[in-house]
């Protein structure tokens, strides 16, 4: 039971690799905040699991909401432990001269303002506790560009370094900031990234997504999971500022 009776908050978890997470820290016996701007798959992921858990319908683009999350959480349990920023927004196929501005502020308001607001509100109670932990989901993709993704690379380029600043800022409160890298993941956000019907987007998704992973398949949602458990528990507790590659060898 790695995280026995932690509060953790996983922005996120409605589906997927935050779904995923959810699942594996409950069995850890954390006490989880399944937060999602889908309220629905929020409470559908807190529903199934079997601590004293709870779904959180956020929109971590909205200061007020985010706030208001924060308040609850620690209304609720007096405490939060662990902080994981799994919310994202893909991007299909865009030459830039063709994004616009409202697409590129979308992209870089849910995958990096979002890291901001939860680290605002959630920090000033881990700092009073003299203990946290905070882990960004990033992509591979801020390390290891895409043509057309621009915004997409550029935003999660943005999380990596906001990852290792804040590290670097919190470490003298015991506070530890890590991230992840996940390479072309199984999940309902993989279509989104091409453009296409449906016949060509599953055809396209497994030439040149699964073609592009060295050890030959996409990466799992529990894969994820595996590594922000690991850098969620005690077992890292000396590690910080560190961007873990969950990519089955795409970023080589």
């Amino acid at each position: 039971m790695l995280l026995q009776e932690k509060v953790a908050i996983i922005t996120g978890g409605g589906s997927g690799m935050g779904r995923a997470m959810a699942r594996l820290f409950d069995s850890q016996g954390a006490k989880v905040v399944v937060a999602d701007v889908n309220g629905a798959a929020a409470r559908q992921t807190a529903e199934a699991l079997t601590g004293d858990s709870v779904a959180a319908v956020t929109d971590v683009t909205a200061e007020a909401q985010v706030k208001e999350l924060t308040e609850q959480v620690i209304g609720r349990y007096g405490k939060v432990d662990i902080l994981v920023n799994n919310a994202g927004m893909p991007m299909s196929f865009t030459p830039i001269e063709e994004v616009s501005g409202e697409q590129w502020n979308r992209i870089m308001d849910v995958n990096v303002k979002s890291v901001y607001l939860t680290a605002k509100y959630v920090v000033p109670h881990m700092k009073r506790q003299g203990f946290g932990v905070i882990v960004n989901t990033a992509s591979i993709a801020g390390v290891r560009a895409r043509p057309g993704l621009n915004a997409y690379c550029a935003s999660k380029g943005a999380v990596i370094m906001l990852t290792k600043a804040l590290a670097i800022e919190l470490a003298p409160y015991k506070i530890r900031v890590n991230g992840i890298n996940p390479g072309p993941a199984d999940t309902p956000m993989l279509p989104r990234f091409m453009n296409g019907d449906q016949e060509q987007i599953e055809r396209e998704t497994k030439e040149i997504f699964l073609s592009s992973v060295p050890l030959g398949s996409l990466i799992q949602p529990e894969d994820v999971a595996q590594a922000a458990l690991y850098l969620c528990s005690d077992m890292a507790k000396l590690v910080t500022g560190e961007i873990l590659h969950v990519d089955g060898g795409r970023g080589i």
